[in-house]
C-alpha cells in the first residue's frame, strides 16, 4: 500500500488561489476514480475537484472557507501500489504521528503536521468521525460556532432547532440535514416543542455565521459595485394589463407546443428593442482605463436566487431569441444555477442585467448594478388597482420598474427616456413582435 497526494489543480484563467467550499468525503471513506472530493470556488463559479485515483481518504488538507493556493496539498489517499509519496516521507509522517499521539497521551495537545505546500498549518480531520446515525444532542461551549449551510440553517429555524445543540457529522463538524433528522429522532418529540413555552419568554445566545463560499463572493462583489459605481435609481409605473392579457392568450394557444411564457421573456424582448435606440445602456465601463465599451450583442444577465445565494446566469445573444426561446433559456439557466451546475461561461460576460423578485418584488426596489455594467432593470410585483380612465374607474394591472444606472456614463434624462421606451413597448405589447 502507498500514499497518493492530490494537489489543488490549476483551474485556469490565471487563478492563483481558490476557496475551499465543501468536502464531499471524510477520512476513512473509500474513494472511486473520478469521484468528486471537494467543491472549490473561483471568482466566477463553483468547481468540483474529482479524484484521479481510487483509494481511502487519510487526511484532508483544509477547512471550508480557507483560501488554498494552486499546487497546495488538497487531500491524501491510501492507494494500492506505491502511490506518489516517497517512502521516506511516509515514514517521517508516521513517526511524527506517533510522537504526537504520545504527547497527546501525556496530556499536551497534539498539533497537526505543517502543510509544506502552502506553509500554513493543515487542518486534519479525525480519522474516525462520529457517524451521523449515532450523533447525540450536545451543548457547545460559549462562542463556539456551529458550521452549516444556509439551507440547513433555514430548515433548522423552521423546525425550531438551535444548531448549538446539534452534533455535526460533516467535515470540520459541519451540520447536515441528516444531523437535523437524527437530532429530532433522538429528542423524541415534535419540533414545535423546541420553541419557548411562552411567547413572552426571554431569548438568549447568539450565532456567528462564517461568510464563506458564494456568500463571500456576493459580499465582495456588492461592496465593489457600491464602492466603485455612483448609483442613481429611476422608478416608473407600467400598466401591464394588455401585456398580461396577451400572455394569457399566447399561453392558451401555444403552451402545449412551445411552452408557457412568463413576464420575463417579454420584458427581455422589450429591453432588447429599447437598447437599439439606447446603445449606451448595453455597455461595460472599465473605470481603471477610462473606457466605455458598447456591445452590439445583448448578453442579458438574469439575477437568480439559489439556496447558496445570488447568481447571474447569462442569456447569450438575447436579441436573436423569440419570447419562447428566451423563456426556455431562462428556465434552463435558472435550473442549472440552482443545481450548482452552471458553467463559468454561463455565469459571466453579461452586458445588461434584469433583476426580479417575482411575487415578492415589493413596490419599489433599488437594485445594485452588476459591475462593470452601467445599468440594471428591476422588476416589481404586479398589483391590481383602480385607475381613472376616460372618466371611469376601472381595474388595471400595474407594475413598477425600479432601475439603477451608473451616473458616470448615464445621465438622468437618458435613463428616463430608456425606461419610457421600455414602458411604451410593454403597454402596447403588439410592438414586441414588430421589427
Amino acid at each position: 500500500m502507498g500514499q497518493y497526494t492530490i494537489k489543488m489543480p490549476d483551474i485556469g484563467e490565471g487563478i492563483a488561489e481558490v476557496e475551499l467550499v465543501e468536502w464531499r468525503v471524510r477520512p476513512g471513506d473509500a474513494v472511486a476514480e473520478d469521484q468528486v472530493l471537494a467543491d472549490v470556488m473561483t471568482d466566477k463559479a463553483t468547481v468540483e475537484i474529482p479524484s484521479p485515483v481510487a483509494g481511502t481518504v487519510l487526511e484532508l488538507g483544509g477547512q471550508p472557507g480557507e483560501l488554498m493556493a494552486v499546487g497546495a496539498e488538497l487531500i491524501r489517499l491510501e492507494v494500492q501500489g506505491e502511490g506518489n509519496v516517497k517512502a521516506q516521507a511516509v515514514a517521517a509522517a508516521s513517526a511524527a504521528g506517533a510522537r504526537e499521539a504520545m504527547v497527546s497521551r501525556e496530556g499536551a495537545p497534539a498539533l497537526p503536521p505543517a502543510d509544506k505546500g502552502s506553509g500554513a498549518p493543515r487542518s486534519v480531520q479525525p480519522a474516525n468521525p462520529v457517524p451521523a446515525a449515532t450523533a447525540q444532542p450536545i451543548q457547545r461551549a460559549p462562542g463556539e460556532r456551529p458550521i452549516a449551510s444556509p439551507a440547513v440553517r433555514s430548515r433548522a429555524w423552521e423546525l425550531g432547532i438551535e444548531l448549538r445543540f446539534v452534533h455535526g457529522s460533516g467535515p470540520a463538524g459541519r451540520i447536515t440535514h441528516e444531523d437535523l433528522d437524527v437530532y429530532l429522532a433522538s429528542r423524541g418529540q415534535s419540533s414545535v416543542a423546541s420553541r419557548p413555552e411562552s411567547a413572552w419568554a426571554q431569548r438568549h445566545g447568539e450565532e456567528a455565521i462564517p461568510v464563506i463560499g458564494l456568500r463571500r463572493r456576493i459580499a465582495q462583489k456588492m461592496q465593489e459595485a457600491k464602492r466603485r459605481i455612483p448609483h442613481f435609481s429611476y422608478v416608473e409605473e407600467v400598466d401591464v394589463t394588455e401585456l398580461e392579457a396577451l400572455r394569457a392568450a399566447l399561453n392558451k394557444r401555444y403552451a402545449a407546443g412551445r411552452g408557457k411564457l412568463t413576464l420575463l421573456p417579454l420584458l427581455a424582448r422589450a429591453v432588447v428593442l429599447a437598447v437599439a435606440d439606447f446603445p449606451q445602456m448595453n455597455a461595460r465601463f472599465d473605470d481603471d482605463a477610462g473606457v466605455v465599451t458598447r456591445h452590439a450583442p445583448v448578453h442579458l444577465g438574469m439575477a437568480t436566487q439559489t439556496d447558496a445565494g445570488l447568481l447571474v446566469p447569462v442569456i447569450r445573444h438575447a436579441e436573436a431569441l423569440d419570447p419562447w426561446a428566451c423563456a426556455r433559456e431562462i428556465a434552463r439557466l435558472a435550473q442549472a444555477a440552482r443545481d450548482g451546475k452552471a458553467s463559468r461561461d454561463e455565469l459571466g460576460g453579461s452586458t445588461l442585467t434584469i433583476s426580479s423578485l417575482g411575487p415578492l418584488g415589493g413596490i419599489v426596489t433599488t437594485p445594485v448594478i452588476n459591475h462593470p455594467e452601467v445599468a440594471i432593470i428591476g422588476v416589481n410585483r404586479i398589483v391590481e388597482r383602480p385607475v381613472l380612465r376616460g372618466g371611469a374607474v376601472v381595474a388595471r394591472q400595474l407594475m413598477n420598474l425600479s432601475s439603477s444606472f451608473d451616473h458616470r456614463v448615464v445621465d438622468g434624462m437618458e435613463a428616463a427616456q430608456f425606461i419610457q421606451a421600455i414602458r411604451a413597448l410593454l403597454e402596447t405589447p403588439a410592438l414586441l413582435f414588430v421589427e
